[in-house]
């Protein structure tokens, strides 16, 4: 147990301190009176369903964190990763595979611990509230097919870094810098045609008004827009949403049947339009571009500790290698994570606001407005959330900081 060990104890343990008392900032707002501009949101009986779905998941939250930090903890204090690294290294030479096992072991090994959180949130939480559509059946697929996505793409960029690492030593974190942001650009790209059909069925939105509004919408604000999906979302929840995803020619929207079930179609263009405002003030590429530079510098930083058998021994392992001593950086590195976390999701609700308000000034505010109600009030959302909490962990504005937004005069 070295000095890297402790630090590593201390920051697992800060972590869940801070986050615990963040949880329990926000709960003690949820019983505060909702602000006159949402009294419409929610009625007397529905505001107490939503306060009650608050605060059950804060209640779960707190048991399932604790049992995170105390499995994590128990695996670093009583070797557990070395036990895993000895077990690996007694079948096989190759350090590749070592590591793929390595990592195989821990990641299946962790879902399958906490299988139950998932299995308690889906069909006791969520289908106590009325959320849930998924069936047993397509909640076990849904975690075989994660479990053989994540090995086959994260077993195959790890064993490329790794090839990497043994043909260009420390500066393997340039050329795995390549990789990892070819990856995230294909990924962009072809996200909804490689990846959403494995779990979501996308058809193409059918002829009617809708439709004809949407591209009327477009073709106003000179966004070309040819692929207009429809994701079934309601085989596994009632909450809808939509979403943009690529650009240039593999640019589309989805609409999730939800959505198109639960708000007016004049509602749903101004979502558009707000999406369409994401892509107009080029925010995808900013983000898209943020990630490659944050990615790039993590893997900078990763090549200066990778060598340093201190970082393997500080998570118990005795032999040093690459795999011990990437699980050691991640923790270590965490703090740094969270700093620029704070960061883009600032950026985030800047850009949230941007696209809010080129929703306004293209469409109409007053269809936007009623979509966000609708939408905070089918998922029985927070309308008191407390600052700090927002300031940690929001990527979008609470709903009342967009309306008073969206109803300011330009």
């Amino acid at each position: 147990m070295n000095i890297l060990f402790y630090t590593i104890i201390a920051i697992l343990v800060l972590q869940f301190i801070i986050e615990t008392v963040l949880d329990y900032l926000n709960a003690s707002r949820y019983d505060d009176p909702i602000p006159e501009e949402l009294h419409d949101v929610f009625d007397t009986v529905e505001y107490e369903k939503s306060k009650e779905y608050k605060k059950t998941n804060y209640r779960f939250r707190l048991v399932s964190s604790s049992f995170s930090l105390a499995l994590t903890l128990g695996f670093l204090v009583f070797g557990g990763f070395e036990w895993v690294d000895q077990l690996v290294r007694g079948l096989i030479e190759n350090p590749i595979i070592i590591a793929l096992l390595f990592f195989g072991i821990i990641i299946i090994g962790s879902s399958v611990l906490t299988l139950p959180f998932s299995y308690y949130a889906t069909f006791v939480i969520e289908e106590k509230f009325g959320f849930n559509k998924t069936t047993k059946k397509l909640f076990f697929a849904d975690k075989i097919k994660g479990w053989i996505m994540t090995a086959l793409l994260g077993g195959s960029i790890l064993t490329l870094i790794m090839l990497f690492y043994q043909w260009a030593g420390n500066r393997f974190w340039m050329y795995a810098w390549i990789l990892i942001a070819f990856f995230s650009l294909v990924m962009n790209l072809f996200y909804s045609k490689l990846i959403v059909p494995l779990f979501n069925k996308q058809t193409p939105l059918e002829e009617g008004s809708l439709k004809s509004k949407i591209e009327h919408y477009a073709r106003q604000v000179g966004f070309d827009l040819k692929n207009i999906f429809v994701i079934d979302g309601s085989k596994r929840s009632t909450k809808a949403n939509a979403y943009f995803s690529g650009f240039g020619s593999e640019k589309r929207v989805t609409l999730y049947d939800t959505l198109i079930k639960d708000l007016e179609e004049d509602e749903i263009v101004a979502v558009l339009a707000h999406e369409v405002g994401h892509y107009k003030r080029k925010h995808i590429i900013f983000n898209l571009t943020a990630s490659i530079v944050l990615t790039g510098l993590t893997l900078f930083l990763l090549s200066l500790f990778i060598n340093n058998p201190e970082v393997s021994l500080a998570i118990g392992v005795s032999t040093p290698s690459f795999h011990a001593a990437l699980i050691g950086f991640g923790v270590l590195y965490s703090p740094i994570s969270e700093l620029t976390g704070l960061v883009m999701n600032h950026l985030s609700r800047t850009f949230e606001y941007q696209a809010d308000n080129y929703a306004k000034n293209t469409y109409t505010a007053h269809a936007l407005i009623s979509s966000l109600k609708k939408l905070s009030k089918n998922s029985l959302s927070n309308l008191t959330p407390h600052p700090a909490y927002v300031f940690m962990h929001y990527s979008h504005p609470p709903l009342i900081s967009r309306i008073r937004n969206l109803r300011r005069k330009t």
